[in-house]
């Protein structure tokens, strides 16, 4: 699948470019940017054309007049994946980036443009081969399925080569677009090496600190710099948290059409990033340590984080199939989401979707429209138990097979690559890939007794935890949003408005704070 052609902008658009940018002139074979570069301008172009090609000169597609280049590089400030070449005499416009963030902000419509078009561009890379990271390692290593797994929660184009990195040593080996070579690398120094994510310093000290990155965690990070807090959110992998990887999102309020996982956490980020809000990925916490002036997080790599109020917003993570030799199927046959780089592996393919909730039902119809032949296997009576009935509808209208009272029992393959499945009731069913959508356990191990947890580890707040405020944990100043809080009814815009409001309460204990200073 080739990246989708530039739309074309209005001359109204191209007007309000020239006022904030700067007109250039580039002869044919000039490259605008290249594979590794690790910054460039938003560039429209007024007359001429530009090829997009990768590193090995293959061209990709073409943009011409009232076109314009890049995709989801431009705002997140990761290295360039691909290469710009001037195809005939060029005249154009070149944008700064901070005027482009600016410009999205003001301009309605041309976010709407360009935000799609970008993600949508993001999107088509990924299943455009030789483009991206190369990373080379087993799938027997953990080491490697992390970073497999890194790339794609960030949704960064990749190659994977199932071998043992050339010249011996620890795996993975990861090639960088531009060809630097890391041997072993924490996804933190890959990160950092994309340009991805914010550096921190040894100590940093805020007014609120958001451990996740989730709807719960932007919502708090866009509401809290906005109203004028020092507000830094820390993620362990990559923003927008399982939304971030849903396929459609159906049922937010004021996307009557849907909107994808990716793009809701692009605008999030966007917006939070508008407001000042620091984010800083992937730093994994490790530990929660309360104080009656500021609270302690400490992060690996040595970072620590003071903060007047911290917000909890960490999650959960997905369930694993009770079975043996999973993990010899993890990245290869078996997914925990369904993207573009495994739409592309799975099509023409027999799939299972197990789970019974939307996002398995997503899932499901997305696959299916890609060329798979799915079937959704759950464990309950009616899926409509727990699905939305309007994905129930999709299910069928998109040819998804669904069998009730399905569980499985034993995976059947050889080096990775899934042949069947046997079933708890002794069948046997032919499947190539697995996708599990079978719901998630709270992240709240690295909080020790930091805080008050339900049986299954969910954080307790409100009256629950003996709080004052709804969202308020056991100690003050410690807040619990969205799918982490016990209660919680683990809803994307549910997480958001938490998050949001736990901003309110953080307001209230810094003002009471404040005056008991005074008094």
């Amino acid at each position: 699948m080739e990246p989708p052609a530039s739309p074309t902008l209005s001359p109204s658009q191209l007007a309000r470019l020239r006022e904030l940018g700067e007109e250039r002139t580039a002869p044919v074979g000039e490259m605008l940017y290249r594979v590794g570069d690790r910054s460039y301008p938003f560039v429209a172009i007024l007359d001429g054309e530009v090829a997009i090609v990768d590193a090995a000169g293959n061209e990709i597609i073409r943009h011409g007049s009232s076109g314009f280049l890049g995709e989801m590089n431009l705002l997140t400030g990761q290295t360039v994946f691909v290469t710009a070449v001037v195809t005939k005499a060029l005249r154009y416009v070149a944008v700064e980036r901070g005027a482009l963030r600016a410009l999205l902000f003001e301009d309605g419509p041309l976010s709407d443009l360009v935000l799609a078009t970008l993600i949508e561009r993001r999107e088509a890379l990924q299943q455009v081969d030789g483009i991206g990271l190369e990373i080379v390692g087993p799938h027997t290593s953990e080491a490697t399925r992390r970073m497999l797994d890194y790339a794609r929660s960030n949704r960064l184009p990749y190659m994977w080569q199932d071998a043992p990195p050339p010249g011996g040593g620890e795996p993975p080996l990861v090639r960088l677009p531009g060809g630097t070579e890391l041997r072993a690398p924490s996804t933190g120094q890959v990160s950092r090496a994309l340009g991805i994510g914010r550096e921190l310093a040894a100590r940093e000290e805020v007014d609120l600190v958001i451990v996740g990155g989730g709807p719960a965690g932007l919502g708090a990070a866009v509401y809290g710099a906005s109203e004028g807090l020092d507000t830094l959110l820390v993620e362990s992998t990559a923003l927008g948290g399982q939304a971030g990887s849903s396929r459609r999102i159906e049922n937010y309020l004021g996307f009557p059409a849907g909107i994808t996982g990716s793009e809701l956490t692009s605008r999030a980020v966007t917006q939070a990033r508008k407001f000042n809000a620091r984010t800083a990925t992937p730093y994994r916490a490790l530990s929660l340590e309360p104080d009656s002036g500021s609270h302690v997080v400490r992060l690996e790599e040595g970072h620590e984080i003071a903060a007047r109020a911290v917000l909890l917003a960490t999650g959960a993570q997905y369930r694993r199939l009770p079975v043996d030799g999973l993990s010899d199927y993890e990245g290869l046959t078996v997914f925990y989401a369904a993207g573009p780089p495994e739409g592309r592996l799975c099509a023409a393919s027999r799939v299972a979707v197990v789970g019974g909730g939307n996002s398995a039902g997503q899932a499901a119809v997305w696959l299916s429209r890609g060329g798979a032949l799915v079937t959704l296997l759950h464990r309950r009576d009616d899926v409509r138990e727990t699905m939305s009935a309007y994905l129930v509808d999709e299910l069928d209208r998109a040819g998804v097979a669904i069998r009730d009272r399905s569980e499985i029992a034993e995976l059947h393959g050889k080096n990775g690559r899934l042949e069947a499945v046997t079933l708890t009731n002794g069948e046997r069913a032919a499947f190539s890939y697995l996708f599990l959508f079978l719901g998630a356990l709270p992240c709240t191990d690295w909080l020790g007794d930091a805080v008050r947890r339900d049986e299954n580890g969910f954080v307790l707040t409100g009256a629950a935890a003996a709080a004052d405020d709804l969202l308020e944990t056991s100690v003050p100043g410690i807040f619990a949003a969205g799918d982490v809080r016990s209660g919680s009814s683990k809803r994307c815009a549910t997480a958001v408005g938490e998050g949001a409001m736990a901003v309110q309460f953080v307001h209230a204990r810094l003002a009471a704070q404040a005056h008991a200073h005074q008094a």
